[in-house]
């Protein structure tokens, strides 16, 4: 876990001053409900025990100045005149977030900052380490500048900086879970009207994370494209249901009637969304009542529709996901993110945990030759601001 007063020192020795705010937003694991969120579906993720933290301190002018640790670089530019950077695509997320900070106070006029950026959250990975860049960038610049943003309203404004800036149409759970995550709690967001409900996490229970070790891009993958086949599907099913808005709106049972409608791979897609839906709420009920077997049942079957239906998987997750269905103690294992690489996820009797690690790391090598990173997280809170 990344130490805050290391970070702190970083910004010492890097500033020859010390910072007055350091914000440390955690990375992020879904446990249901992948690529429902920008169908308006619902999402079950939980805020993990890494993270990116930002330190700071405000500027006499109105310049924002940025290092990163990670890539050991930096970037400087004015408040007036905020555009994307050609060259540094990390800055990109840091120049949109404050952009959207910016828009929202108009008729102020902000103080730049000197801003230190370090993560231990793996890049490329599916944890989310945009996000956790985005919400502690915001929740920084906000504090030194003493606004009072909430954290929805935070989480919408790296929602679009992330689709300004980066150029990726990603929905909204990320940002979300980051922002409002609670320790020891899953959250069950509703993406189309945000509201969400926390879901206790039996203590019994494990969350570990397998690091597959390919990384993945979202801009540069499929996932834009998964976008379109989704609305191409909504745009059809409209011809027979024109209430329907999103796949969010689309049953079952509708499916069932009107799916042979659709273009074969058109109709996978939105089988996927449309049953992953209904796991997700499925398998908060799950939680909620302590049922850890029938939760593992919804994220095999989810990890299964991942990969046929929307073929986002590739033989190194489904050789970690196998492996962990393997393993007594495992309730269930899934890839975790947009897939296409990164990372997957499994609940694992918390007395089982050691021997799972073993047999996954053995499996993984013998098949890929590679080694996988495996953290084994409890789900923490969201950003937390220190002062």
């Amino acid at each position: 876990m990344l130490n805050r007063n290391a970070v702190e020192e970083r910004f010492a020795a890097y500033y020859h001053a010390d910072s007055e705010v350091i914000a440390c937003a955690p990375g992020r694991v879904n446990l249901l409900g992948e690529h429902t969120d920008y169908n308006d579906g619902f999402v079950l993720p939980v805020a993990i025990d890494r993270s990116t933290c930002v330190a700071a301190r405000a500027r006499t002018d109105r310049i924002v100045h940025c290092y990163t640790a990670q890539f050991d670089q930096a970037d400087s530019f004015p408040l007036d005149a905020i555009e994307r950077s050609a060259t540094l695509p990390w800055s990109n997320y840091v120049r949109g977030v404050i952009n959207g900070v910016q828009a929202l106070y108009p008729h102020r006029l902000l103080r730049g900052a000197d801003l230190l950026i370090d993560s231990d959250i793996p890049l490329g990975s599916g944890l989310s380490s945009s996000a956790a860049l985005e919400i502690a960038i915001g929740a920084a610049f906000q504090a030194l500048n003493h606004l009072r943003i909430t954290g929805t309203t935070l989480a919408l404004l790296a929602q679009q900086a992330e689709h300004i800036f980066a150029g990726v149409q990603c929905g909204i759970m990320d940002q979300f879970i980051v922002a409002l995550g609670q320790a020891d709690h899953a959250l069950l967001i509703d993406c189309r009207d945000r509201h969400y409900k926390p879901v206790p996490l039996p203590s019994q229970v494990s969350i570990v994370v397998s690091d597959s070790g390919v990384e993945r891009t979202l801009s540069a993958s499929a996932y834009n494209q998964r976008r379109a086949e989704c609305a191409a599907a909504m745009r059809s099913l409209q011809a027979h249901r024109p209430a329907i808005t999103a796949l969010r709106d689309v049953t079952v049972a509708d499916l069932d009637q009107y799916g042979a409608t659709l273009p074969p791979l058109i109709r996978a897609r939105a089988r996927h969304v449309v049953h992953e839906n209904a796991r997700t709420l499925a398998g908060a009920a799950a939680l909620q009542a302590g049922d850890l077997v029938t939760f593992g049942t919804l994220m095999r079957a989810s990890h299964i529709s991942l990969r046929d239906d929307y073929q986002v998987s590739s033989d190194a997750l489904d050789t970690l996901v196998a492996a962990a269905w393997s393993v007594p103690g495992c309730y269930g294992s899934r890839l975790t993110g947009a897939g296409f690489g990164g990372c997957t996820v499994s609940l694992v009797q918390t007395a089982a945990v050691e021997p799972f690690v073993t047999a996954v790391t053995q499996a993984y090598q013998s098949h890929t030759g590679r080694t996988p990173a495996m953290y084994v997280c409890r789900a923490a809170a969201g950003v937390q601001i220190i002062v």
